[in-house]
């Protein structure tokens, strides 16, 4: 399936990852998933897709975003957008499909594999362009979950189907792992404090 000698770009969309693994039961190591790819090919790129919400004071995400930013990760974001939906409910979306086409597509004349860590449907004509340019297209997502993670159409596109717990032993990181979440200080001064 890989080259060795194959120049490799990983395009992970985070937010399909994420709930991938996590039903599933894992959590990805960032770290050991650079590794991995690194020992099948030159590994050129690898680029995470998520979208935030800028407002919040804190964001879970904001420390991964960072560590991947300084550890070999090239991240694309965007701002979420908030809206009203037909039925009055207030909705946020944040879809990063355009800018992960729009990357790989500008890309294509320096790689020979793109690995895409997704199974959304809407990135099958994705995929097909990239083949008709004469790259190899590899899919990663996972079949072990009812329904399916990856959607059909595209499993069936990708030149190589990467089943996602084949990989947990490798970049999987066991949950008892995560680094224990630090209570920020109260900087407010009390009546203790004069």
């Amino acid at each position: 399936m890989f080259d060795p000698r194959e120049k490799i770009a990983l395009f992970i969309d985070g937010a399909n990852l994420y709930s991938t693994a996590k039903a599933i039961g894992f959590d990805i190591d960032y770290k050991r998933l650079l590794k991995e790819f690194q020992s099948k090919g030159y590994l050129l790129r690898a680029y995470y897709y998520t979208a935030l919400v800028e407002e919040q004071e804190y964001s879970s995400i904001r420390p991964l975003i960072d560590w991947l930013d300084y550890n070999g990760y090239k991240v694309v974001t965007k701002p979420v957008k908030e809206f009203v939906d037909s039925a009055g409910r207030r909705k946020i979306k944040g879809n990063m499909d355009i800018e992960l086409a729009v990357d790989a597509m500008q890309l294509i004349d320096h790689v020979d594999h793109i690995v895409l860590f997704s199974g959304d449907g809407d990135f099958r004509s994705l995929v097909e362009a990239l083949q008709r340019r004469g790259r190899k297209v590899s899919v990663v997502s996972t079949l072990q979950t009812q329904p399916p993670m990856i959607a059909d159409d595209l499993r069936r596109q990708a030149d190589h189907f990467i089943e996602l717990s084949t990989l947990m032993q490798r970049v999987g990181r066991d949950p008892s792992e995560r680094p224990p979440r630090v209570e920020e200080e109260d900087d407010e001064i009390g009546d203790d404090d004069y």
